[in-house]
């Protein structure tokens, strides 16, 4: 199977990019925008719409793969690419990309998403979203090649052993945190529900008491509205830093805090996502190293994921290495080229830690649908539901694709005689 042809199209995300250094100073809602300027190169408002473009291949026998160059939703913001143009993502794609493949044979998947994402002009990489997109389309046309679903192209290419299975799903409720918490339960969700704490004032408290307070509501609103016993979620909350912020910076305060997110998270366990911000990647990592330890120490039962200034495959050797967090964010989006994020989840898996399949609200359904199978391929520990804010949509397309591909496998695996279908 050659490709006959490459097209590249703009195409929606499922939200906004912003400026998440402006929120975090205190930026004061305006309706769903934001009041004042952005602070953060290559902004034009603190909200405004993604850029996304959908790299259609054309094959020599009527099939057409397809990924989307999406980016995340807080672009240049804790050690990540800043952000690139509509006009910048074309042209990459059409003087650098194009070429290469336009009569390429899809021998594979793994040597060519490699050659993409390794590519330099002028010295420099493509855009980390570039790579994401075109990896993504490579990856489907290995699957429509061979007959199989892109879950298992990613375990024959990379010897993986794993089942393929549903991977626990997690969702966020944006702002709308009372009500869309009440989808989750209703739909039972394996972890819950971001709460996106990303300014201290309106959503932490200067001493932590709204996210206290919030957490407990978490847990009695779990026990009042679920209909089945067994349904135990996990609580998973993302702060971008606030607490830092709100205590700051002192350690043994942080913990003593945690401590207390615990006891009222409790028979639930607890996820804290970016606790702090450090500043930096080396300063990141001996933070949560400190934070990690003391944490144990005290015996206090919260996993600390990291998130921000652990972007790349480099960045999680690095923090995995020095025992930096119990969950790893692998941001597909940030990690350039979909064969690095199963570089990523794999390296996680063995050692030892948790690794959470994650993303952006500000992806779309394609990029969404090729992470799930990357998810399940590698055994991921977490999968988030997206894109979009609305809860419902993201829940929808990936435990849907999760569920579909893990029957057709299933259902393979029972008729060996009969022909492959791809997905």
């Amino acid at each position: 199977m050659r490709i006959l042809d490459v097209v590249c199209t703009p195409v929606t995300t499922g939200f906004f990019r912003d400026d998440q250094s402006a929120i975090r100073e205190g930026r004061e809602h305006d309706g769903f925008l934001y009041t004042g300027s952005p602070v953060t190169p290559g902004f034009t408002s603190i909200r405004e719409p993604g850029v996304a473009v959908s790299v259609v291949l054309i094959l020599d026998d009527g099939q057409v793969a397809f990924g989307d160059c999406a980016e995340v939703q807080y672009a240049g913001a804790g050690g990540r690419a800043a952000l690139s143009s509509l006009d910048e993502l074309m042209a990459q794609l059409h003087d650098h990309v194009v070429p290469r493949l336009v009569g390429q044979e899809i021998e594979g998947f793994r040597a060519k998403s490699e050659e993409i994402d390794g590519l330099l002009v002028d010295g420099q990489p493509l855009a980390t979203s570039v790579r994401y997109g075109v990896t993504q389309a490579l990856l489907h046309a290995a699957a429509l090649s061979s007959a199989l679903t892109m879950a298992e192209v990613v375990q024959l290419e990379y010897g993986v052993a794993a089942e393929i299975d549903l991977v626990p799903l997690f969702a966020q409720t944006g702002d709308d945190r009372y009500t869309n918490v009440d989808k989750m339960i209703l739909k039972q969700i394996d972890a819950l529900p971001h709460g996106l704490i990303n300014e201290v004032d309106a959503k932490l408290g200067r001493n932590g008491e709204k996210l206290l307070a919030y957490v407990e509501w978490l847990r009695e609103r779990v026990l009042a509205v679920r209909t089945d016993p067994d349904y135990v979620p996990r609580l998973h909350v993302d702060t971008y830093g606030t607490i830092g912020l709100a205590f700051d910076g002192d350690l043994e305060r942080v913990v003593t805090y945690l401590a207390s997110l615990a006891e009222a998270a409790a028979p639930f366990s607890l996820w804290v996502e970016h606790p702090i911000d450090a500043g930096s990647r080396d300063a990141q990592v001996a933070i949560y190293a400190t934070l990690r330890e003391l944490l144990r120490t005290r015996g206090v039962p919260v996993s600390i994921v990291v998130d921000e200034w652990c972007n790349t495959l480099e960045d999680i050797d690095v923090f995995t290495r020095a025992q930096a967090a119990d969950v790893i964010h692998v941001k597909t989006p940030d990690l350039g080229g979909i064969n690095n994020t199963i570089e990523a989840l794999l390296l996680v898996r063995e050692r030892g830690f948790r690794s959470y399949c994650g993303g952006t609200c500000n992806e779309t359904d394609q990029s969404a649908r090729v992470s799930t199978h990357v998810a399940m391929a590698c055994g991921a520990d977490q999968v988030l539901a997206k894109p979009g804010m609305g809860v419902d949509e993201g829940i929808m397309i990936v435990r849907n694709e999760m569920a579909r591909t893990r029957d057709l496998v299933r259902w393979r695996r029972a008729h060996p005689s009969a022909e492959g279908v791809a997905t």
